[in-house]
């Protein structure tokens, strides 16, 4: 080129410099360099001093480079930016050579670096080369430095041994993804690769000790490219578009890319497959693995749900429709509004929709492909001209942008200074005009953009979400925390997790395709939680275990309610999510008409040979599918009384019926079987047999969430009879003892269904020192007074117990001997004094924790208990009608007999049905069954508020200490004062 025509093409009213910038250091060579009087008269040139005084002015890092570099410069001026970097450029493969170490090729690709970094810029600048060549220059750069480093990296693996051209890199390749791949590169990219290779070309004899080597490989050519060091460095590399970069290693093995792709490729990455160019190591491998992967990328038949999750790769990214204007001081050019990528996404995605049938739409390069889209009508001829010339522009101001301190910056300074500079970078002078411009540019491509399958709702909501590729989107992030979602970067790695089909639940293409419709959905679902990123983790944990996705993510499409009964399970009430995580199908029965009428009696668990539990049990085979069974139809009754507790349908007060006719029903249907299975050993034993007596809750038909059940068990037999008629005969003892572990062992076993009731027998004649099992006599014998062994507490007991199961002769000599029991006279006296002192050796042992230890706080569950069981006691003997094993009813029927007022009535009656409500609600919302309130999720705080009939969580403990204090009063004035005069005549 010469001196002469670089300095004509230097025009200063082009190259606008501030004013008051500080005049550009003179580029020094020594004396006797061939080329010091070439730099000595560009310098004395006014136009050559303006150019560099321009640089001076806008680029830190292109002066740092004239000035470290002047004899690159001065080769510049001599043959002009075309010769100099082209002899710069062909003279990197002589380095296979003559490099022999890595500190060698390391300087050498840094130096080749920074001079075609500079040879490039000035072009640029100067309007010497089309945006086509500044980027193809800047690629092939690429393409040759990772060659070098390829096969220095691969020779050294080998041992340093010579090979040929070919052997070398044989069965390894780079693929160049985004705009390494098209010949793209911005002024100061980072290079996307994905690095491949195959065993049968390596001849590897061991594969996982090759996996090995060539990541170490790998690891040398990153570190090759990118480590800085005095010298520079020369491209940031970046392998996360490689299949699922979370869980795979940095070289893959060429077939489990195709493996990936052809299984659980997703179409973003059809989108990046079509820039995928082999650019290092064996290029023939990397053709025949992207003919191979050519279907997966081009479709020639789409049917309408792939269309729609192509359409949505743009429609996740808000298409801001409307007539706002865009502020351009601090936009994003790339990624924000009306920006580079808006561009590209344009083109991709109709490449992917037409180009599995026209082949002349497969190319990389973006603005060829809008001129072959307006050729072939797939958009306007007039669309694809404002789109080509909003991307030359975009494209040079983003050169603009990363020359001033070669960084991968895309966003425009935000304080007006800064916004003066770069304009006047550009050739703009005027400030004003320049954001003219570039607003209208952005204007102009947000607007096409916008239009593109506009007939499509768009996915974003109120913001992007775009889960594609794998590092996050920052208007992405924005968007969740806008959501309620704390850890916004956490949350989009788990959402890409799902997409990339790592579940198997979104392993089919079809499920991911919903997946990507509803995800907006979703997310507000859960961002509407009261802790949106539990909930959300939860969900993670759900889907991880599903086995297919499509049926719910059909469900959840169809009925978007129930999307949000699932947040609000997942976000609220971890029981319940476990359940239901275990059976996804659960969700069937959510739509059913009657799954929220409220269940208030145990009408609909009544014994009957058709309903679903009686229909799941003749299908069983043995009595492993019978445990089974009633384990699942108990869970699944469970969650539907769980469900309807969250939702407030239902009552924690008034549920214990439910619950408790869940627990026979399980009953009557276990027991059976395992005493047979029990006979098939050891026989029948004649006699009324074995009964079942329930105390506790289970007893007043009060369960609630997680309760136990509370077992006695007793038997009688025939005098005559010294053991069983089975092929094993045991004696009668022995016999039932064995019977009744055995019909334990039956309700507590989990199984593959998961677990039923956990079972406590503690309350049987004589406690853990007492026989597992009771003869009748006994149990009789227990509790007459004054002989009997039973103590006071012992009685109390028995106000609740009720016989279950067992022959209809045993159960009703049982129900008489209970009766019996209760009705017996007692000492008054004694009786209020034993009670108050089990109750406070009850506070000093079982002392609350807080005051959401609503059964044992004062003024709680016990202190209503205690109250209503002595006074049954106390007043059964004169008047039997009082007895109920049910605590509410009991209540009623001690006012009805006068033994209770209406003051004291009304507060232990409320004391009861709030203690219930928060009970249940605690036991259905804490992992643990318990509550601290300084750590309580706010969905736990809302769901107790709502159990309990507070309109806030605020007001609940107010509430609570009110009724515990009313609760307690009636304890002290009816139990504790009286007992503690009485204590003085008893002694």
């Amino acid at each position: 080129m010469g001196i002469v025509s670089f300095l004509d093409h230097i025009i200063p009213d082009d190259l606008p410099i501030p004013e008051g910038a500080r005049p550009a250091d003179k580029p020094v060579l020594a004396q006797d360099h061939p080329d010091h009087a070439l730099v000595e008269d560009f310098y004395a040139d006014p136009r050559g001093r303006h150019f560099l005084n321009f640089i001076s002015a806008h680029s830190d890092f292109l002066s740092a480079l004239i000035r470290r570099d002047a004899d690159v410069f001065a080769d510049i001026l001599r043959r002009g930016p075309d010769e100099a970097v082209a002899r710069r450029l062909a003279a990197l493969p002589e380095l296979d050579q003559t490099a022999t170490n890595d500190k060698t090729l390391m300087v050498e690709l840094r130096r080749a670096k920074r001079a075609v970094a500079l040879g490039v810029a000035i072009a640029d600048l100067l309007g010497l080369w089309s945006l086509e060549k500044v980027t193809g220059t800047l690629a092939d750069l690429a393409d040759s430095a990772l060659e070098r480093a390829s096969r220095f990296a691969l020779r050294t693996w080998r041992g340093g041994e010579d090979s040929d051209a070919s052997d070398g890199i044989n069965g390894f390749v780079i693929l160049g993804m985004g705009k390494l791949g098209s010949r793209e590169l911005n002024y100061s990219s980072d290079i996307d690769l994905i690095v491949l290779y195959d065993p049968q070309r390596m001849a590897a004899d061991d594969l996982d000790q090759l996996r090995q080597d060539l990541v170490r490989v790998t690891r040398q050519i990153i570190r090759l490219m990118e480590e800085r060091t005095g010298e520079g460095y020369v491209f940031r590399t970046d392998l996360r578009l490689r299949p699922d970069p979370s869980v795979t290693p940095l070289a893959m093995s060429v077939l489990a890319a195709e493996t990936y792709y052809e299984s659980v490729g997703q179409n973003w990455e059809r989108a990046a497959m079509i820039k995928a160019r082999p650019v290092a190591g064996d290029l023939a491998l990397g053709e025949e693995f992207l003919t191979h992967i050519r279907p997966f990328i081009w479709r020639k038949f789409l049917d309408f749900a792939a269309i729609q999750d192509i359409h949505s790769i743009k429609r996740q990214i808000n298409a801001y429709r409307g007539g706002a204007e865009i502020a351009v001081d601090g936009h994003n050019i790339k990624i924000g509004r009306g920006g580079i990528r808006e561009i590209e996404f344009f083109v991709q995605t109709q490449q992917l929709i037409w180009g599995g049938r026209q082949v002349e739409l497969r190319e990389k390069p973006t603005c060829l492909m809008l001129d072959r889209l307006a050729e072939f009508g797939h958009v306007l001829p007039e669309t694809a001209v404002e789109m080509k010339q909003a991307y030359y522009y975009l494209r040079r101001l983003e050169h603009r942008l990363q020359m001033v301190n070669d960084q991968q910056t895309q966003t425009m300074p935000k304080a007006p200074e800064g916004m003066a500079a770069i304009a006047q970078f550009m050739g703009q002078a005027d400030l004003d005009a320049f954001r003219a411009t570039l607003r209208e540019t952005l204007t102009t491509v947000a607007g096409h953009y916008a239009r593109l399958f506009e007939e499509s709702p768009d996915l974003g909501g109120d913001g992007s979400l775009v889960f594609t590729g794998s590092e996050d989107d920052p208007d992405t992030l924005e968007t969740l925390s806008r959501m309620g979602f704390e850890n916004p970067s956490h949350v989009a790695e788990r959402i890409r997790v799902w997409h990339r089909g790592r579940y198997r639940a979104t392993r089919s293409e079809r499920s991911r395709q919903i997946l990507t419709e509803l995800m907006p959905r979703i997310l507000k679902a859960f961002g509407d939680t009261a802790s949106p990123d539990e909930a959300l983790q939860r969900f993670d944990n759900f889907l991880s275990g599903l086995p297919s996705g499509v049926q719910l993510f059909s469900l959840f499409q169809a009925h978007p309610a129930l999307l949000n009964l699932v947040s609000e399970i997942l976000g609220e009430a971890p029981r319940l999510a476990d359940w239901l995580s275990r059976k996804p199908i659960l969700l069937d029965s959510v739509l059913g008409e009657d799954f929220f009428e409220p269940i208030v009696s145990d009408a609909p668990f009544a014994m009957s040979d058709d309903d679903d539990l009686s229909a799941a049990l003749a299908l069983c085979r043995d009595f492993q599918d019978i445990l089974d069974a009633v384990r699942r139809w108990a869970n699944d009754q469970k969650f539907r009384i769980g469900v309807q507790l969250l939702r407030g349908v239902a009552d924690g007060d008034r549920i214990g019926p439910a619950y408790s006719a869940i627990a026979l029903r399980a009953l009557h249907a276990i027991l059976p079987a395992a005493s047979e299975e029990f006979a098939e050993q050891h026989g029948d034993m004649d006699g009324m047999g074995m009964a079942v007596v329930a105390f506790g809750k289970l007893g007043g038909g009060e369960l609630l969430p997680m309760s136990d059940l509370d077992l006695v068990f007793v038997y009688d037999f025939a005098e005559d009879v010294t053991q069983s008629d089975g092929p094993k005969p045991l004696g009668p003892q022995v016999y039932y003892l064995r019977l009744c572990q055995r019909l334990v062992t039956a309700i507590t076993t989990e199984t593959g269904e998961g677990a039923l009731y956990e079972v406590d027998t503690r309350l049987r004649p004589s406690g853990k020192a007492g026989a597992l099992a009771t003869q009748l006599a006994g149990f009789a014998k227990y509790y007459k007074l004054p002989e009997g062994e039973a103590w006071t507490w012992e009685h109390m007991a028995l106000t609740r117990a009720r016989p279950v199961y067992g022959s209809a002769a045993l159960q009703a000599r049982l129900t008489e001997v209970i009766r019996t029991a209760l009705v017996q006279p007692r000492d008054i006296k004694k009786l209020l004094v034993d009670v108050d002192t089990m109750r406070n050796r009850i506070a000093r042992e079982f002392a609350a924790k807080s005051e959401w230890d609503v059964k044992y706080r004062p003024g709680g569950l016990v202190d209503v208990e205690f109250t209503v069981q002595a006074l049954q006691l106390a007043y059964a003997a004169e008047n039997p009608s009082i007895l109920s094993t049910n605590t509410a009813d009991a209540l009623e029927r001690l006012q009805a007999a006068g033994y209770l007022t209406e003051p004291a009535f009304t507060a232990l009656r409320e004391g009861l049905r709030l203690w219930r409500q928060v009970q249940a609600a605690i036991r259905l919302t804490a992992p643990g069954g318990g509550f601290d309130a300084s750590s309580a999720l706010e969905g736990q705080k809302r769901a107790l508020a709502r159990a309990a009939g507070v309109d806030t969580f605020e007001d609940l403990a107010p509430r609570m200490e009110i009724v515990a204090q009313a609760v307690r009063g009636q304890y002290e004035a009816l139990i504790a004062t009286p007992a503690a005069r009485y204590r003085k005549d008893l002694t």
